[in-house]
C-alpha cells in the first residue's frame, strides 16, 4: 500500500484512534513537526497491546515522547564515548605504524606494512586507495593537514588519521601484521582477536548515532564473544547462549569496559544511569524493565564498573 502525504491533524489523529491519549493536541503537533512523525512513532512498539494494533491502554504522549528522548540522550552519551575510543584509535595507531615504518605517505602507506597472506593482497590494495582517496579529498579541510602539506610537502600519519573515517580505521587493523595487532592491544588491555571484533561494532554504532537513528533496540549483525563480564554479571542462557551482551547495547557496554579509562567508563555509566532514572519517573504504563529488555541491559548492569 502506497503511503501518502499526512497533515499535523492527520498524524494527530491516527494516534489517537490507536487509543494514545493526547493532553495537548497542538503542543504535540508542534513535537511531531519539528521531531518527525515518523521517527517518534517508531518508538511505539513498547507501548503497544499485545496484537500491536492499538496502544495499552492508558499510553499518554508524554510517555512516548519521553522514550524518544531517551533513547536521544543515551545516543549522545554513546556517541561521545565512541569518539574518546575513536581518537584513542587513530593515536595509536598512527603512532605504532609511524614508529614501525616511517612517517611519510610513501612510507606508511606501503602495503608491505602489512599482512603478508595472500589472502588479504586484494583487501590491502583496496584499503590503501581508500585512505590514499580519504586523505586526497579531506586534507584541504583541515587546518593541520593544509599546514603539513603547505610547509613540509608530506601529511604524517598523525595527522592524516583525523581525515580517516573510523570505519576505514577500523578495516586498517585487520590487515596490519599480527605484531602490531598484538602491541595496539595491550594499550587496551585486551587481545587483537577482540579488537578485531569490537572495532567493526563500534564503527556501527557511531554511525548510527551520528545519524540519530533508533538506538535502544538496536541489534549488530556481528556478535561480541562471551566474556567474563557475562559470567560475573550471571546474564541468563537460552539454548546455551547469553541472552543478553552478545550483538546489543549491552555488547556495547561490555564493549567500552575493555577499551575506556576505568575513570571515563565510571563517569558514562553515571550518564547512563541517570537518563534511565529520568525515563523511568515519566514511565506510567510500563516500567523501566521493559525498556532494559529491549536494550538487552540486565538489571544489574551498574555493577560492571567494579568488576577487573
Amino acid at each position: 500500500m502506497e503511503k501518502t502525504f499526512k497533515t499535523l491533524d492527520e498524524q494527530v489523529g491516527i494516534l489517537q484512534n490507536k487509543g494514545l491519549i493526547i493532553d495537548d493536541v497542538d503542543q504535540v503537533k508542534e513535537i511531531l513537526l519539528r521531531e518527525n512523525y515518523f521517527f517518534i512513532n517508531g518508538y511505539r512498539h513498547l507501548f503497544l497491546s499485545e496484537n500491536e494494533r492499538v496502544f495499552i491502554s492508558g499510553t499518554n504522549f508524554r510517555e512516548l515522547y519521553a522514550m524518544f528522548n531517551f533513547d536521544r540522550q543515551i545516543r549522545n552519551i554513546i556517541f561521545k564515548n565512541v569518539l574518546i575510543v575513536e581518537n584513542n584509535m587513530k593515536s595509536i595507531f598512527s603512532y605504532q605504524l609511524s614508529k614501525m615504518y616511517g612517517y611519510r605517505e610513501t612510507s606508511y602507506l606501503s602495503p608491505s606494512n602489512f599482512d603478508t597472506n595472500p589472502s588479504k593482497i586484494a583487501q590491502i590494495n583496496d584499503l590503501l586507495k581508500k585512505m590514499k582517496r580519504q586523505i586526497r579529498v579531506n586534507s584541504n579541510r583541515h587546518s593541520a593537514t593544509i599546514h603539513y602539506e603547505m610547509n613540509y610537502g608530506y601529511i604524517p600519519m598523525w595527522i592524516a588519521v583525523k581525515v580517516l573515517s573510523f570505519g576505514v580505521v577500523s578495516e586498517l587493523f585487520t590487515v596490519m601484521k599480527k605484531t602490531d595487532q598484538i602491541e595496539i592491544g595491550k594499550q587496551f588491555n585486551t587481545s587483537a582477536e577482540d579488537l578485531i571484533v569490537f572495532l567493526p561494532i563500534l564503527a556501527n554504532f557511531r554511525n548510527l548515532c551520528a545519524h540519530e537513528d533508533i538506538l535502544y533496540s538496536y541489534k549488530t549483525q556481528r556478535y561480541i564473544p562471551n566474556t567474563k563480564y557475562h559470567k560475573q554479571l550471571e546474564i541468563p542462557k537460552e539454548d546455551g547462549e547469553y541472552i543478553y551482551g552478545r550483538n546489543d547495547l549491552f555488547a556495547l557496554i561490555i564493549i567500552l569496559k575493555h577499551i575506556l579509562l576505568p575513570a571515563d567508563f565510571s563517569m558514562f555509566i553515571k550518564e547512563i544511569t541517570y537518563e534511565m532514572e529520568i525515563l523511568e519517573g515519566k514511565l506510567k504504563t510500563i516500567n523501566i524493565a521493559k525498556v532494559l529488555e529491549a536494550t538487552g541491559i540486565p538489571e544489574n548492569f551498574k555493577e560492571i564498573v567494579r568488576l577487573n
